[in-house]
């Protein structure tokens, strides 16, 4: 006679199953999670960018943070949920931060260069955000691009830049994360997108999303995790909040990315300090303010090799290198980067004394 055996699956595995496949059909059929920015206003408006300012909790520090986020990306990234917005950990910790926008820009946009978006855009939302604050100096924080755009600005400008902080900055061109022989045709000159900048003469959101996947060799990992940590709520918000970030792009002015191809990527004109911006010979050595550079050990996009060059660039005395456990994106999705940067912020922003 033919026995049979019952197998016992716990109850707790039983309702992991049922959350994860519940979660994973929630992604799939849901809208996309409503993303709260931390309490906020708009100060000051141009085209299609807004300077927003985030008040602090209790107001800590006198010098007040300015924040650039990539040209590339949306910037809501840095106030990505309540509890991993690095703005809110900011403003909890006393700062008044002022956060810039670049918006998307319009087929209208299309002639809009480096040199007008350093000087007519970011450097003129620093001067409403030190009249607002009515601070006598400022921080100037910028990631990624939006750390190339601050050290350029940080070099042409006459503006009270307290501190810079650079985090996955990319600004050396010599090397960068592509296969080994497009970096080369792009630097001879044999590999370029000048047809299709003329063909749209805007850079289609569409494309720079695929570029943005490609250079992370179409990571599937997310979608891995997803399956396998289904079952936690706190996971599976923070993943469908960052799935919405990475596929909601922007577009790009065509004039502008010529220009970031030919003079960053080709020519690597930032670090050799032949870059004019303005009418202004840009130079690295023109910066002496405090300065922290920070990259992580897991960027999938920014090589090391291209942030720490301006470590010996500049002219600053006081200057500080930091190496984080984190990715590329991750160190803004969790919030790490407020917590990265409060050390070294806090021993060199003014402190408010008392009435």
């Amino acid at each position: 006679m033919a026995s049979s055996t019952l197998i016992n699956i716990p109850a707790a595995s039983l309702e992991n199953e049922r959350a994860r496949w519940n979660a994973i059909y929630k992604v799939l059929t849901e809208p996309k999670p409503e993303i709260v920015p931390t309490p906020r206003q708009a100060i000051w408006r141009k085209n299609k960018s807004v300077l927003w300012h985030y008040p602090a909790a209790e107001k800590k520090y006198e010098t007040p943070l300015f924040l650039v986020y990539s040209l590339l990306n949306k910037p809501y990234i840095l106030d990505i949920s309540e509890e991993g917005s690095v703005i809110g950990n900011l403003t909890k910790m006393g700062y008044d931060v002022y956060m810039y926008d670049w918006g998307t820009p319009g087929l209208e946009d299309r002639n809009i260069t480096l040199d007008q978006y350093v000087t007519n855009y970011l450097e003129m939302s620093v001067r409403h955000a030190l009249r607002h604050s009515r601070a006598e100096e400022i921080s100037l924080v910028g990631y990624c691009l939006g750390g190339t755009m601050s050290a350029i600005l940080a070099s042409i400008t006459d503006l009270p830049i307290k501190n810079l902080v650079l985090a996955a900055v990319p600004l050396d061109y010599s090397t960068f994360i592509l296969p080994e022989k497009w970096v080369k045709a792009i630097q001879d000159g044999t590999l370029g997108f000048d047809q299709l900048t003329d063909a749209y003469e805007v850079i289609p959101s569409q494309f720079l999303f695929a570029v943005f996947m490609a250079l992370q060799g179409f990571n599937i990992g997310p979608n891995i995790n997803l399956i396998t940590r289904g079952h936690d709520p706190k996971y599976v918000d923070k993943w469908r909040r960052m799935d919405k970030w990475m596929k909601d792009s922007v577009s790009f002015s065509g004039a502008a990315f010529k220009q970031m191809l030919k003079e960053w990527y080709k020519d690597n004109k930032l670090v050799k300090g032949e870059m004019i911006i303005g009418g202004k010979r840009m130079d690295f050595g023109n910066i002496k303010c405090s300065l922290l550079v920070i990259t992580s050990t897991r960027d999938e996009l920014v090589l090391e090799s291209q942030s720490l060059p301006i470590m010996d660039l500049v002219s600053s005395e006081d200057k500080t290198y930091e190496l984080v456990e984190a990715g590329h994106v991750s160190i803004c999705l969790t919030g790490q980067f407020a917590f990265a940067v409060d050390p070294w912020l806090s021993s060199r922003s003014k402190v408010m004394q008392p009435n």
